[in-house]
């Protein structure tokens, strides 16, 4: 597999920077089983919704014991706000249900002293547990300098030029075969705030874009100079 171009990912990276700032992050790092659950809810909405879907969970049950034992209505009903509810209560009671079988306890922290690619492969075999969600693991979790790829970054990396994948995980292989270190997550977020705010899926305000000089994208709307609203909250660095 061809490496991305590591000079090329610095210089956005401090381009991005220069625009929205250093992403914060929390001091304390969340438990993984907690962060795992949190990027389930998050899928296919947003962190509005699915920051109000885990406060409910939290609320509810504040030990992962109690919610792996909960009736499958309840989760549904607490996690409503985040949408899914069907889909995401399954992949967080079967996931907690699994573990416990395999472990005798609810904690990952044996996949601490796993190599990146290893620790993706093993959450993967939980069922509901996708590429990003583990990735998100990982970064945000146990502080390993992997980028996840959602859809913003999935789009954004693919018009600038990083990439050329039809997918969003074979996406995130190409551009974490040798990532530059340390700036993962200041990348992964900022470009997020990116893909929300300017590299919008439709109509993408280029005109204001901070790396259009590197971007690859053929349909610039470099007229376009009006950006989205902010939105700079992130879940997965609010996840106490």
């Amino acid at each position: 597999m061809v490496n991305v171009n590591q000079n090329k990912i610095k210089k956005i990276n401090k381009l991005l920077i220069d625009r929205f700032g250093i992403p914060p992050r929390s001091k304390k790092k969340p438990d993984p089983v907690d962060m795992l659950i949190a990027t389930i809810l998050s899928q296919n909405t947003n962190d509005n919704n699915s920051y109000r879907a885990l406060q409910n969970l939290r609320e509810a049950f504040p030990e992962n014991f109690d919610l792996m034992n909960a009736e499958i209505h309840k989760i549904k009903e607490l996690i409503r706000p985040a949408g899914l509810t069907i889909q995401k209560a399954n992949a967080i009671k079967n996931f907690l249900i699994d573990l416990y079988a395999e472990r005798k306890s609810i904690s990952l922290k044996h996949i601490e002293k796993f190599e990146n690619l290893e620790a993706i492969k093993y959450l993967n075999q939980f069922k509901g547990v996708g590429v990003k969600t583990a990735s998100c693991v990982l970064l945000f979790s146990l502080n390993k300098n992997i980028c996840p790829v959602d859809t913003h970054v999935y789009r954004t990396t693919n018009r600038i030029g990083l990439v050329n994948e039809k997918t969003p995980d074979k996406t995130f292989f190409k551009l974490n075969n040798n990532f530059p270190e340390n700036i993962a997550h200041s990348f992964h977020t900022n470009l997020i705030r990116l893909g929300r705010e300017i590299c919008t899926p439709s109509n993408p305000a280029c005109g204001i874009c901070p790396i259009k000089k590197l971007c690859k994208f053929e349909n610039k709307e470099l007229k376009n100079k009006e950006a989205g609203r902010k939105r700079n909250f992130m879940l997965l660095d609010n996840v106490n």
